[in-house]
């Protein structure tokens, strides 16, 4: 979703990251020399800064470190699309939000750029990282008698996405925080999502979460760069050109597009805005 769905250049995450630093240095009494270097190693270490501080002992609230990193963002940089909307509602196929952020974010931002009811589910932190008294698989705004997902960029046959301010490690436990770009999040979101993996495109902005959906036997678009990373099948420099990169998704009947889709993907692809 975050640099996903919208462009790096939106300011979300600089200032996403201003506010991590903020909860460090006044809710965690962190020394105001040690937390940008801190925060950054953290991230590159366990996925995302909020695993991190997890992995490493520190102890808060969990809708308290989101209101503080997120309650502050300029969201009113994010504008409707009307483009990307039309685009994501032509596509036939279940589409669904994979992000690490939690469900308020998920929707402001979708809300701000008018693609709430473009996704079929949202998978967010709190539907990998639930209460104690709610299973793995609950996906927030469904019943859970559904067990079908509600928002995240995962195509049932296409999509999905990340935030990289909430994090996690390849070999996170249960225990600690559960997130992108660990393989068993990613695991985790195709079974909740009741996809199949040889039948579903993931599209994110971080290489390590391509590299990660790769492993875990999705198809794999890396959006916001011309150039292909490891572990991804096609490159967009914007989410926009989905089409020129993937005419397939539009093509024939609804169950001969999935695999018309996979069959487009063993040949590496990139597409310039």
């Amino acid at each position: 979703m975050d640099d996903t769905l919208y462009p790096l250049s939106s300011g979300l995450n600089l200032a996403c990251r201003k506010n991590i630093e903020e909860f460090m240095l006044r809710q965690l009494h962190i020394d105001d020399n040690e937390v940008p270097r801190m925060c950054l190693d953290l991230y590159r270490e366990y996925g995302t800064t909020m695993a991190g501080l997890k992995a490493l002992g520190y102890e808060f609230d969990n809708d308290e470190f989101h209101a503080c990193v997120h309650g502050k963002l300029p969201y009113e940089a994010l504008k409707p699309d009307l483009v990307l909307r039309n685009l994501l509602l032509s596509m036939p196929q279940r589409k669904m939000i994979f992000t690490n952020a939690d469900k308020a974010h998920a929707a402001q931002v979708l809300n701000k750029m008018g693609l709430e009811d473009c996704f079929q589910g949202v998978i967010c932190f709190e539907t990998l990282n639930p209460p104690q008294d709610k299973p793995l698989d609950y996906v927030h705004g469904i019943d859970e008698k559904d067990q079908v997902p509600t928002q995240g960029e995962l195509i049932d046959g296409t999509p999905a996405d990340d935030h990289n301010h909430h994090g996690c490690n390849t070999s996170a436990s249960r225990s600690l925080v559960l997130c992108k770009p660990s393989v068993e999040a990613i695991e985790a979101a195709i079974r909740i999502a009741n996809a199949d993996p040889k039948k579903t495109i993931f599209f994110d902005d971080s290489t390590r979460n391509i590299a990660s959906g790769k492993a875990a036997g999705l198809h794999t678009v890396i959006v916001g760069s011309t150039t292909l990373v490891p572990g991804a099948d096609h490159a967009l420099s914007s989410i926009h050109n989905i089409k020129e990169a993937l005419p397939e998704i539009w093509k024939g009947e609804e169950g001969e597009q999935l695999e018309q889709v996979i069959q487009s993907t063993s040949v590496e692809t990139i597409v310039l805005a």
